[in-house]
């Protein structure tokens, strides 16, 4: 054989290692097809936005765009996982447990955490509670009208920022640094709503890795969307908080901040105040102490199903991650 020859032979092996690894298509490929997928068929909900439902009043536009959004993301992650031989539960949302125990525990740990947080707001002279807005019947149908839009809400964020594209960038690089990836662009996205701030995206941020370390250690997104919707109930309507820069248009409680806004949050709301940033802090590291046990992503998702070979556990790095799954992990 000749130079030429083996030069050409070995090109072939170093374009299949480029596309391919020990677990089939690498992670960063998996991640870029999934985008595309998500981005054509965004083009295809504008263009039935534009031409069947432009005549919708805003309120009920947003909704349908919400239900749009969820439905594309679950449509995008349902073909990856058939490519893939994966099952939602493998993305982290097991359907079988869908308003289980673990999204009702989560929803009182949201739920505790906006009230903790507003009662130390109030015990610093920053927040009052302010006097009711709603009465009689109103209260209970806003209540669950808004109860229901934040369920819907929370499970389109956690399972965009959390979901499918959490796993596979997991399978990659690792959960902790996909985990902080995550994070940042889950602050990232915030940081375009309305009134908010830098400090309050980064707030959204660590909010985001608290969420992460939930998932990690209870080993699916139930109980993530139970706090997200919980706390944004609680906030929004509960309490009639702003929330990212803007306020439910009905809520129960017509509350109200004074004070220098590295507490109050200014336009941001709690989110923005330095006491939201402590109370994060000191949740993710109650949530390390409580849950200890590694359970996400699980050893036969990231083998997806069985089809990878015996000898991959020895070289991609997140299989041998997963093999630890039984044991304790620190923060870092």
């Amino acid at each position: 054989m000749t130079a030429m020859d083996s030069t050409q032979s070995a090109n072939p092996g170093r374009l299949r290692r480029l596309f391919f690894g020990p677990a089939g298509i690498r992670a960063g490929w998996r991640f870029l097809i999934f985008v595309a997928i998500i981005l054509a068929l965004r083009q295809g909900k504008a263009l039935l936005v534009a031409k069947v439902l432009n005549g919708l009043d805003q309120d009920s536009l947003s909704v349908i765009n919400l239900l749009l959004a969820i439905g594309i993301l679950f449509l995008a992650t349902g073909i990856m996982g058939k490519f893939e031989g994966r099952k939602f539960a493998d993305y982290g949302l097991p359907w079988r447990q869908t308003l289980g125990r673990q999204f009702w525990l989560g929803t009182l740990f949201g739920f505790t955490t906006i009230t903790a947080l507003l009662f130390a707001m109030r015990m610093v002279g920053v927040f009052s509670f302010g006097e009711r807005a709603l009465y009689g019947g109103a209260i209970w149908t806003f209540a669950g009208l808004y109860g229901l839009f934040y369920v819907v809400g929370a499970l389109w964020e956690e399972f965009l920022c959390r979901g499918y594209a959490l796993f596979t960038l997991s399978t990659g690089i690792g959960f902790w640094p996909s985990a902080i990836l995550s994070s940042a662009c889950f602050g990232s996205l915030h940081y375009f709503n309305p009134g908010e701030t830098a400090f309050g995206a980064f707030s959204a941020g660590l909010f985001g890795l608290l969420f992460c370390l939930l998932l990690r250690r209870t080993g699916n997104l139930w109980m993530p969307i139970g706090f997200h919707a919980a706390y944004n109930w609680g906030e929004c309507f509960l309490y009639g908080a702003p929330d990212s820069g803007s306020r439910a248009p009905e809520h129960f409680l017509n509350s109200s901040f004074s004070g220098p806004v590295w507490l109050t949050g200014g336009s941001v709301g709690p989110e923005g105040s330095l006491l939201c940033i402590l109370l994060v802090v000191g949740l993710c590291l109650i949530c390390a102490a409580c849950f200890r046990e590694i359970k996400y992503p699980g050893p036969s998702a990231i083998t997806g199903a069985g089809r990878v070979p015996a000898t991959a556990s020895n070289t991609d790095p997140a299989v041998s991650a997963s093999s630890h799954s039984k044991r304790t992990e620190g923060m870092t």
